[in-house]
Order: C-alpha cells, then structure tokens, then sequence
C-alpha cells in the first residue's frame, strides 16, 4: 500500500496491518479486543494510537510484535509477515511496554550491556553501544547506579534505551510516558524526536492527546478494537470544526447556572472539566459569543477565573468520536 505524504511524495507502508481480528474468552463471553482493524505506516514517521483503556491499542502493539497471533488478518513490517516470519520480525524492532522492564539490582549499564549480550553482541561491542545510549539518554551521572535506586523517569529512559541496543528500523512505544512528570515526559519528547529525525519508524500508542499532538505524524482514534477515524492532528480537529468559548468558574456551586449560560449561546453540548470548574462551549462566532456570554455571566453574579476563546483541539474530537473525555478515560 502507497500513501500520499504532507508534502505530497508518494511513500510504501512499512508498517501495515489489514483486517486484524483478535478474540479472547471472558468465562461464557467472547471479547473481541480487535475488530477488522486496518493501519499503514510510512517509513520515518510516529503513528499514535489514541483511545481509552480497552480499545485495542497494546493489543495491536501485541500483534505486530509477535507477542500473540491475530484470530485472522494479515500483518507486515517492511514487507515481511509478522505471523510467518516472527523472528526475522524480532531483528528488527525494538519495543517498549507499559512498564520500564528493568532489573532492579543491576545498574542502568549492567541492564543495557545484558541487553546488548542477549543480542549476541560481543563483549567489547555490548558495553561500547551501552556507554553510548548511557550518554543519548542523559543518564552519566546514573549509569553506574543500581537501577533500584532510580527515578521513574530515569526508569522509563533506561528502558527506552534497552529499546534501541541494536539501533532497529521500527520501535513500538506503548504508552511510554504514563506516571512520569511533566519534566520527565518532556525529555522523553525529545528523545522520540531525535530518533525519527534520524529515520526511526515509530507506533506510539498514548491517552495523552498532548502527546500525539506533539509527537504523531499521523493519528488512529481507536474505540472497541475498530479505526474511527484517523489522519493529521489538523485532520481531526477540523471534523470537530468551529471554535470554542472556555470559562472558569470561581465558586463551584455556580456550575450549573454558569453551564445554563454557555449552553444557551453554544452550538453544541457544554463539556465540564474533571475539576467541575472549567466549561467549553462549541460556537460558531468565538470573540462575540464570549462578550456575550461574559455579560450574560456578570448579570447573573457569576464570578470567573478566567475566560477565553480556543480553536478545537484533540480532546474534543476524542469526545465527539468515543463520547467520552480523555481525562473521563484516565480517571
């Protein structure tokens, strides 16, 4: 399969699943993790997969790792079957879990030397890409600490680069920075984007829509084992269309009448955030609905945090595709 870039080349999938179908049992039932689930991507680019807990997304990462095998439908990396070949697939990824998957009495480069020595690497050779990655990733000052002892940040980056050892073309990120700081988290950003810059093909999955924002060339909204809808980060804000008008309630008692105002002027449902004080609007007319609305709001005695007017983002397309907010998923 061939798809049409930004730019407008013309580049071949080098990740690409078609019509991956997984079942598991659950006692009498039958869960279906993956529904005909289709994916295609171009070489040198990060692919995220958003969606809430359950939709699917590690157990793609699942598949086209060779971790288990699809019910049916068919799977390639660079050309070769995942199912039929899965231990040429192995030399050629590298995959980090959920969890940093580290030995916590070795020091951060004992696990990356281990790593490089079950790759059958060579003594000299091993410790050499060790020290390297040590360096890539910051950890100097770390590297000969016993890994017990690390942060979970530093966790997350030793095992991100037990990832990398060999240097493969693919690496599968499944949700990489979840529990990490914002600090963390950012340096983790920025690590990814080096990676790509230099040719590195990525499948990130993620709740974190700052993130795909942030990192995807292209985003697949997953929900129930199904593709909803996928594209740009652009490409998906625009399905939501229009603006928005955002407001911060001082006193949380007044949400209800605050919601009864901004409902009355938007164009769509009223969204509350998870602290109950935050409300979003959809509105054609941003600046006049928000002079509007604040009069409306200084009638009725309401006193404000704050107030502005956004542009869409990925949250509110999440909402409108799933139903339900991220933050919604992640409590």
């Amino acid at each position: 399969m061939f798809q049409q870039q930004k730019d407008g080349r013309v580049t071949k999938a080098f990740i690409e699943a078609h019509n991956l179908v997984k079942t598991y049992q659950a006692g009498k039932n039958t869960v279906t993790a993956l529904d005909h689930l289709s994916l295609s991507v171009p070489k040198g680019s990060v692919q995220a997969l958003l969606g809430p807990n359950g939709a699917g997304k590690t157990t793609t990462v699942k598949v086209l790792t060779t971790l288990i095998e699809p019910d049916s439908g068919s799977a390639h990396i660079d050309g070769v079957d995942v199912v039929a070949h899965p231990e040429d697939i192995r030399r050629m990824i590298g995959v980090s879990g959920q969890y940093a998957a580290v030995d916590e009495n070795l020091t951060g480069f004992e696990n990356l030397d281990m790593v490089g020595r079950l790759y059958h690497l060579s003594p000299a050779a091993s410790r050499a890409r060790a020290r390297e990655l040590i360096d890539m990733f910051d950890l100097v000052e770390a590297g000969d600490r016993v890994v017990k002892g690390f942060s979970g940040g530093m966790r997350r980056r030793i095992d991100l680069a037990g990832a990398l050892v060999v240097n493969p073309p693919v690496l599968f990120l499944d949700e990489p920075t979840t529990g990490l700081d914002p600090r963390s988290r950012l340096a983790l950003w920025d690590v990814i984007k080096k990676l790509v810059g230099e040719g590195t093909t990525v499948l990130l999955t993620t709740q974190y829509l700052e993130e795909a924002d942030q990192l995807a060339d292209n985003i697949a909204v997953i929900d129930e084992g199904k593709v909803i809808a996928q594209g740009t980060s652009d490409e998906l804000k625009l399905l939501v269309g229009g603006q928005r008008v955002e407001i911060t309630i001082h006193d949380v008692s007044d949400q209800a009448r605050a919601r009864e105002v901004l409902q009355k002027h938007a164009q769509g449902e009223v969204t509350i955030s998870a602290d109950d004080r935050t409300l979003v609007g959809p509105v054609e007319n941003a600046a006049k609905t928000l002079q509007v609305v604040l009069k409306d709001l200084a009638d009725a005695g309401i006193e404000l945090n704050d107030a502005g007017m956004r542009r869409p983002t990925l949250d509110d397309v999440f909402l409108q595709l799933t139903g339900h907010t991220a933050e919604e998923v992640a409590a």
